[in-house]
C-alpha cells in the first residue's frame, strides 16, 4: 500500500524543476527569502540631497535620509489532493506529471494573488496622492499607457523594471490599437506571437479570470496597474514546494502543496491604478 519511492522521487523531481516559474508576478517584485516568523519588515530608504560645502574643512551636513519600514504579514496555503495516481507496482509519469503541475499551478496563481491584494489594499493611499489613471470611458490606450510614463518619469521611477499588469481584455483593446501594431511608430516590434510585449518602457503582464479573485473588478471596470519592480515586495518563508504521503484512515495518497508568503506595497511612489473600461473598444 505504501507509495514506491520512485514515484516520490519522480513527483518531486517534476516539481523542483519547475518551482523558480511558480507565479506569473514572482519575478516582477521585490523577493525576501527564507523568512522566519510571521512577520517580515522591508526596509525602506528615503532620497537624500547634496550639500554645497561652503569652505575647505567645513563640518558635514547630513543629508537626514528618511529610513522607515512597511510589515508584510506572511501566511501559510495549501495545495492538496488525495489520489490513486501512486501505485505500488505501477507508476503513470504522464499523470505525476500532470498532479505536479496542477499544484504548482495552483500555488502560482495564490503567488500572484498576494501581489495584486496588496495593489488593491493600498489603493485608497494611492487615490489619495494622484497615483490613478481613471476610466474616463475608454479602456487600455496609448494615451493611458503614456500617462503612466509621464507620472513614473515625474517622480524619476528608474526606467529599467517597470512593469504592467492587466487583464485579458485590456490587451485586445491595446492589441487593437493601431499604434502599438504599427511598426512605425513603435521602436521595437510590440507585437510578438500575438502578445504585447513590451511597449513604452513596459513589460506586460496578463490576468485572466481567476477563482482566487484575480484583478480587482467594479462592474465594468477592472484595476489594471503599474509599478516598479522596487516598490512591492514578496516575502517567502516556506518556498512553494510539495509533499507526497500515505494516509491510511483515507487509504490514499495525499499530494500536498505548501508555502508560506505575503506581499505589500513597499513605496506608494512608483504604484499607479489604471482603471480599464472593459466595454470599451477602440474604432478602426
Amino acid at each position: 500500500v505504501y507509495l514506491n519511492k520512485v514515484a516520490v522521487t519522480a513527483f518531486d523531481t517534476e516539481v523542483l524543476g519547475s518551482l523558480q516559474g511558480v507565479g506569473m508576478l514572482r519575478g516582477t517584485v521585490t523577493v525576501r527569502n527564507n523568512v522566519t516568523g510571521n512577520e517580515y519588515r522591508f526596509q525602506q530608504i528615503g532620497k537624500g540631497m547634496a550639500h554645497k560645502r561652503t569652505a575647505p574643512s567645513s563640518d558635514s551636513i547630513p543629508m537626514n535620509i528618511d529610513y522607515s519600514k512597511v510589515l508584510v504579514i506572511l501566511e501559510d496555503w495549501d495545495a492538496d489532493e488525495y489520489t490513486d495516481l501512486f501505485k505500488q507496482k505501477e507508476v503513470n509519469f504522464d499523470e505525476v506529471r500532470e498532479l505536479a503541475s496542477v499544484i504548482l499551478n495552483a500555488l502560482g496563481r495564490r503567488l500572484d494573488q498576494t501581489i495584486i491584494d496588496a495593489v488593491n489594499d493600498a489603493r485608497a493611499s494611492l487615490v489619495a496622492i494622484g497615483n490613478i489613471v481613471t476610466a474616463g470611458g475608454t479602456g487600455l490606450d496609448i494615451p493611458k499607457l503614456t500617462e503612466l510614463v509621464q507620472l513614473m518619469d515625474d517622480l524619476e521611477v528608474p526606467e529599467e523594471g517597470r512593469y504592467f499588469v492587466g487583464s485579458t481584455m485590456a490587451k485586445r483593446q491595446l492589441l487593437n490599437s493601431t499604434e502599438v501594431t504599427s511598426s512605425d511608430y513603435a521602436s521595437v516590434k510590440a507585437l510578438v506571437n500575438g502578445q504585447v510585449n513590451t511597449f513604452l518602457g513596459f513589460t506586460f503582464k496578463w490576468i485572466g479570470k481567476r477563482e482566487e479573485g484575480g484583478l480587482t473588478r467594479n462592474g465594468d471596470i477592472v484595476d489594471c496597474f503599474a509599478y516598479h519592480e522596487s516598490r512591492i515586495g514578496t516575502a517567502i518563508g516556506i518556498e512553494p514546494s510539495t509533499s507526497v504521503d500515505w494516509v491510511p484512515h483515507k487509504k490514499s495518497h495525499l499530494s500536498a502543496g505548501q508555502m508560506k508568503i505575503g506581499s505589500i506595497v513597499r513605496d506608494l511612489e512608483g504604484v499607479f491604478i489604471c482603471e480599464v473600461d472593459e466595454t470599451w473598444m477602440p474604432t478602426a
